[in-house]
């Protein structure tokens, strides 16, 4: 040790303040300056306009330092991809310095195969002390369709190319001939070759950085601050979850079409929460599906990730320690962790997406039962995604492709005192963003009809959801493009609310075949609702696959909203007119769904008075009420409360059981048509609608989405 890093610590041996919170922002400032380094030198607007990525820092064996605020899904992967470069190389002794590996298999740590990472190790005078690494989502990397989204495929080898952890760079030299093999396999190789060189680069400044790091604090310094925050990190999140009442908290969710037929799969999350341990459980999740919606291992590890850390760590830092109290136990051959050879090119926007809505759901039935922590429960977040690939030749006639990721507009879920944010963004992506309109009319020969907020897509509630996005396109000075939507959430409204709340609205994706110019076609088709209601519209489902845009063809696609919180009726009155003024929500639907009537500009008291009592009488079958409903929520406690009896109680006091036993039983509940949540809530065959009230009051505590042959969910449970 230098005399300089003595001087550094105190007499006990312990790192003084001062040097430590320098090293610690030093170390969060290096994954900053990756991911500023990636997409300077990157050309695909995936990187650049959507910031699909992910950079971070990771000890000698894996364990996760820091992690970029873009997509959590790809920081919360990374560390299974060292861990497996570890496994690979390490016993041979081939893991040098000046070597970088690349992985996208996500049998051994992708989340799905256009999810590319590249890691590199780093070492300090001959001592391997860390990694450094990045991953981006890519344009193309091969297999039977552009966009390398393989909804046709039944097994892994037919979706893309696998790299299952080559070195891609040995000794500090790029090895050609592996870089020539992965260029020949993707249709646009000029992005691919940009984005791996971005995270190379991103890698390099990484070492760089953290060399110098070492040689001004020395390594053991700095290495003893990176254990220090995550043993910090592990010891806050412990501290968190003692405050948490022991329990079970259960959330499911569907997924519609698996590319083949329209089949309807299932997640189940359990969380088992004792003392300072967790334990996601996914028992009772569909077996794997014979289409490419699987996810494995790493993609479900992700997405819990993803829902974990914003509501039980908001402001723990991110690393290695959250995870340690955290264990998971998913069975082999299930949609969630599918066994090889399984196909899985659709994972994050399907079973990787619905396990993170799981993951919030119950997560948020978990803090909602500690007073201090209940404001970090949410509804869920724009529950599905969409992804659009246009592919074909530009005006000029050389070969296009693109990944429209508009579709990350869609409604954030409400809590407890906040509606959801419009246009929110991604759950999984904190920094949320997506091109503009111009920058992808500049990029592509496309132009937008419109991009704009859809009414009625918000999820009803005393809070109620964030309002969604849609827009429409045309092919502009091409013949045609040869497109591909996938995606889910056509038939499931998976924005799930919470105590009461009602789900944000379902996605469409819609075709309209046309010959008209693009000047009839914006006086005719300006907003989505104009699109809706052409009856000559096609409606392509969750998973069309491969069509074409051809002149004067219009394709529109809309987005799930946020889910609402709490039962609309108690939402002032007021504050629904609001939001008929701004436009996210129709005058029909403020009377339906909020109880609200609206006269002209105004709210016509009297005949809102009315409808709420009707409404109510309707929940319990035409009884009146026993008691008031409770119609504030000031004192900041959920929905549904426990008592000092250790009961469930609704918000008018009424006792709902015994917090160890299901509440359901004792609530009022009735099958409801996809209409009674919304106009644009639509629901699979297989699906349906129930709803729970309290016997006495009428309050709607719970909207459940259920198959038709089970049980209702038991929620919660308590030791």
């Amino acid at each position: 040790m230098t005399a300089a890093t003595l001087l550094e610590r105190d007499r006990s041996g312990r790192i003084d303040p001062i040097t430590f919170e320098v090293i610690r922002h030093k170390l969060q400032a290096i994954t900053e300056e990756q991911a500023i380094t990636l997409k300077q030198v990157s050309g695909s607007p995936v990187v650049t306009e959507a910031t699909d990525f992910n950079n971070g820092l990771y000890l000698a064996d894996g364990s996760i330092v820091t992690m970029g605020p873009q997509v959590i899904f790809h920081t919360g992967t990374m560390s299974t991809v060292i861990r497996n470069i570890i496994q690979e190389f390490g016993p041979r002794g081939e893991i040098r310095e000046g070597d970088m590996f690349i992985l996208n298999d996500p049998y051994r740590g992708a989340i799905h195969q256009p999810d590319v990472s590249i890691v590199a190790p780093i070492f300090h005078e001959g001592r391997h002390c860390g990694w450094a690494g990045s991953c981006a989502h890519q344009l193309d990397v091969g297999g039977m369709g552009f966009g390398s989204w393989a909804y046709r495929a039944t097994e892994v080898q037919q979706e893309a190319m696998l790299l299952t952890g080559l070195k891609l760079i040995e000794g500090g030299k790029l090895r050609e001939d592996l870089w020539q093999m992965i260029m020949s396999m993707t249709r646009l190789p000029n992005y691919l070759g940009l984005d791996l060189k971005g995270m190379i680069a991103a890698n390099n400044v990484a070492i760089q950085r953290m060399i110098e790091l070492f040689r001004r604090y020395g390594l053991d310094t700095v290495e003893a601050v990176m254990n220090a925050e995550i043993d910090a990190s592990e010891r806050r999140m412990r501290e968190r979850l003692k405050k948490i009442p022991d329990g079970i908290y259960r959330a499911r969710d569907y997924i519609d079409h698996d590319g083949h037929t329209n089949a309807l799969y299932r997640v189940c999350l359990a969380i088992h929460k004792k003392g300072d341990e967790i334990a996601f459980d996914l028992e009772g999740t569909s077996e794997q599906a014979p289409g490419f919606i699987n996810c494995t291992w790493s993609g479900m590890k992700g997405a819990l990730l993803t829902g974990l850390l914003p509501i039980l760590a908001p402001d723990i830092r991110w690393n290695e320690g959250v995870l340690r109290p955290v264990t998971i136990h998913a069975p082999e051959g299930t949609l969630c962790n599918a066994r090889w050879p399984a196909p899985v090119s659709g994972a994050t926007v399907c079973a990787v997406w619905i396990v993170m809505n799981v993951a919030v759901a119950a997560l948020s039935r978990m803090v909602s039962c500690a007073p201090e922590m209940v404001r970090e429960a949410q509804a869920v977040t724009k529950g599905q995604m969409s992804v659009l690939t246009l592919a074909g030749r530009n005006r000029n006639g050389e070969a296009y492709g693109t990944l429209l990721l508009d579709s990350m507009a869609g409604g954030g879920g409400a809590s407890i005192d906040l509606d959801g944010l419009d246009g929110s963004g991604d759950y999984d992506v904190p920094r949320p963003a997506i091109a503009n309109v111009e920058a992808n009319e500049a990029a592509g020969p496309i132009l937008y009809l419109f991009r704009s907020f859809v009414p009625d897509t918000a999820g009803p509630g005393r809070m109620r959801g964030g309002g969604s996005t849609g827009l429409a396109l045309v092919a502009h000075d091409v013949e045609k493009l040869d497109a591909m939507v996938i995606g889910h959430g056509v038939e499931v409204p998976n924005s799930l609310g919470l105590f009461g709340g009602l789900p944000g609205a379902c996605a469409y994706h819609l075709l309209k075949r046309s010959n008209q110019g693009v000047g009839a076609l914006l006086e005719r088709y300006w907003n989505a609702a104009r699109v809706m209601a052409d009856e000559t519209v096609e409606d392509l489902g969750a998973k069309p696959g491969g069509f074409r845009i051809g002149q004067g063809d219009v394709f529109c696609y809309t987005f799930q909203g946020g889910g609402g919180y709490g039962d609309p009726l108690l939402r002032p009155p007021a504050r629904v007119l609001q939001d008929v003024r701004d436009g996210h929500v129709s005058a029909a639907s403020a009377a339906a769904l909020y109880g609200v009537a609206i006269a002209g500009e105004d709210i016509d008291q009297p005949a809102t008075e009315a409808r709420r009592r009707a409404i109510r009488r309707q929940r319990l079958g035409g009884k009146v009420p026993k008691k008031a409903a409770p119609e504030g929520r000031s004192d900041g406690s959920a929905e549904i409360r426990i008592g000092a009896d250790r009961h469930f109680h609704c918000g008018c006091g009424t006792d709902l059981g015994p917090c160890r036993e299901n509440w359901k039983p004792r609530a009022v509940g009735r099958k409801l048509a996809a209409a009674d949540c919304g106009p644009h809530v639509r629901l699979h065959a297989e699906l349906e609608l129930r709803e729970f009230c309290c016997p006495d009051c009428a309050t709607l505590l719970e909207v459940e989405v259920l198959r038709k042959d089970e049980e209702p969910l038991w929620s919660m449970s308590l030791a």
